[in-house]
């Protein structure tokens, strides 16, 4: 019956996309069928992970932490795992053999979440880009390319600069959460007491240089994967625009959003551009 606990491990995860995001979970549904499964048991395992360190905070979050990476720990070398979202992670890893250095860096990048309040430096937050993020877009490449190493390194970077873009935007639209619910400043030499419009373009311009960048690896994907990524590609850029349309003193003030009816225009926009091949 060990198939049936498989099954519903990856109900699991799928729930939990679905209901923590709309953008990514109607991404994923772009992809093909035969590798929606896998980023779902991807992102279960991300949001799970991220979940310990910003939002349960009337608990012991280091000590769940502790535990969490442990059974992470077990889940992949048993290959088994009684929590059903590490269960259906562990599968996906296995079958396109992950490197286990980018799950160590992810779960460093969450572990500093549980104390590391200001990123003093550009290496430091790099670092943590890399691996809150970068890691995540590579374990989700390993699965496009179905684990072809070819590939993979040849996509290796655009898929870096993907989720750097999409996470530099989540640390802007999420600035008054971050700052004044968590105490914590991601870019660095930067106050945000006293955030500029220069601020603001400086932050802009060095995530359009990662999607420009990020676009062209776009084009290179798999057709099982290209539409999808595309469409994540197209949210997070609109709400790029969005973001730089607002002024800097209500980005600190309110949290930007793209209303789910925009998100629907915008897949059905993205499909457009897909069969026309005018990629924007």
């Amino acid at each position: 019956m060990k198939e049936l606990f498989d099954i519903v491990s990856e109900k699991c995860s799928e729930r939990v996309t679905k209901s923590y995001s709309t953008s990514f979970s109607i991404a994923t549904k772009m992809l093909s069928s035969n590798i929606q499964q896998d980023i779902y048991n991807i992102y279960g395992f991300v949001r799970l992970s991220d979940e310990i360190v910003d939002s349960l905070h009337n608990y012991e979050k280091e000590r769940l932490f502790n535990r969490f990476e442990k059974d992470l720990k077990n889940s992949i070398k048993e290959k088994i795992s009684l929590n059903p979202i590490l269960n259906s992670f562990q599968h996906t890893y296995h079958r396109y053999n992950f490197d286990m250095e980018l799950v160590d860096s992810f779960m460093k990048s969450m572990r500093w979440d549980l104390h590391k309040k200001k990123y003093l430096t550009k290496s430091d937050y790099n670092e943590y880009i890399y691996g809150s993020a970068d890691v995540v877009g590579l374990m989700c490449l390993k699965v496009f390319v179905n684990g072809n190493i070819k590939r993979y390194t040849e996509l290796k970077e655009y898929a870096m600069s993907l989720g750097s873009a999409f996470q530099k935007i989540n640390f802007l639209r999420d600035i008054k959460n971050d700052f004044e619910n968590l105490n914590r400043s991601y870019f660095p030499k930067i106050d945000f007491l006293n955030f500029t419009e220069e601020d603001k373009q400086n932050i802009i311009s060095e995530i359009e240089n990662d999607f420009k960048n990020g676009l062209k690896g776009i084009y290179m994907l798999p057709n099982n994967a290209r539409f999808g990524v595309y469409t994540a590609y197209r949210y997070y850029y609109s709400l790029l625009k969005k973001l730089k349309k607002t002024p800097s003193k209500f980005i600190i003030s309110t949290r930007i959003r793209i209303p789910n009816y925009v998100k629907m225009g915008l897949l059905a926009e993205s499909y457009l551009n897909y069969r026309l091949k005018t990629y924007k």
